[in-house]
């Protein structure tokens, strides 16, 4: 039985012939695709809350090391041949690591209340933009649309299954990155200044995410942007669940910390990576058997 498929069909005429005459270099999207996606970005909000506020690196030096490992996991990606699970999930851990801090140093201000607890200054560097997350939404909301419409004007397909050159995979993961650090702002802003707590704003995106399930049934609705709206949806998901576990228990929280919840959503993370690795594996090995029976027989 093939497994479920979630938002994914976006050229499947197209996608049938490419597929098999290509390399694929990012992963089919399944319901195990979603369940990963916010196991990562609530580790990417519990690690950079982490660097940024328990290791008291502040917003602006994290954002720029964050950043950096970013780069770092990005070219090993481009320069992989075919899709490798360790890769792909963590170059989107990585987005989601320096989106939290991004979207904290836009967003955020050098006042008190931004402070985690007994620390008197947010690190070196500047203290934050202090944009709000209105703005810094909108600003990130521009962003994003400028690269679709880029990506769009290239000719180059939003078929994930069918991405495969260079451009196209950064074109990719630069809205990865810019959905991860919007995401953020909509999910600190949702569970922080919006007056839901962390349960309710979590209990929202789950709704908002079960609208979109349903509309793949609506022929009208394009299936791509379903993807990129869930793909959104999903870090504020992961940034009400890492507040969640790590904020005092006063602020509505389980007063986990992010070191202990870090570590956990990792192993959870990579047992799960591992797992895709070696289904990957085993995929591979079967397709290639009927082949090579074919070349002896030949």
């Amino acid at each position: 039985m093939s497994e479920p498929r979630i938002i994914t069909d976006f050229d499947a005429p197209r996608a049938a012939s490419t597929t098999r005459s290509v390399m694929k270099k990012l992963p089919v999207v399944t319901l195990a695709f979603w369940i990963m996606k916010i196991a990562a970005t609530t580790l990417g909000e519990t690690a950079g809350d982490l660097f940024a506020q328990t290791l008291k690196l502040g917003y602006f030096l994290t954002t720029i090391v964050l950043f950096s490992i970013f780069v770092v996991t990005l070219l090993v990606q481009l320069r992989s041949k075919r899709y490798n699970p360790f890769f792909y999930w963590t170059v989107i851990l990585s987005t989601s690591m320096a989106g939290t801090t991004m979207s904290d140093f836009m967003n955020r201000d050098a006042s008190a209340k931004y402070l985690s607890a007994g620390a008197t200054s947010l690190g070196w560097g500047p203290q934050g933009l202090g944009l709000g997350y209105p703005v810094g939404a909108a600003v990130l909301i521009s962003v994003l649309l400028a690269i679709f419409a880029v990506w769009k004007s290239s000719g180059m397909t939003f078929q994930i299954r069918d991405i495969v050159t260079f451009r196209g995979e950064a074109l990719f993961w630069s809205a990865i990155l810019v959905s991860n650090t919007l995401g953020t702002s909509m999910g600190d802003f949702l569970s922080d200044s919006s007056g839901l707590g962390y349960a309710g704003a979590a209990l929202l995106v789950v709704g908002l995410l079960m609208v979109l399930v349903a509309l793949m049934k609506v022929p009208t609705v394009p299936n791509v942007a379903l993807f990129w709206i869930a793909f959104v949806l999903t870090r504020p998901l992961g940034a009400t669940a890492g507040d969640f576990l790590t904020k005092p228990v006063a602020k509505g929280g389980l007063d986990l910390g992010t070191l202990g919840s870090s570590l956990v959503l990792l192993v959870v993370l990579f047992g799960m990576t591992t797992y895709a690795h070696v289904r990957e594996r085993r995929s591979e090995a079967a397709q290639a058997q009927p082949a090579e029976v074919s070349r002896r027989a030949g």
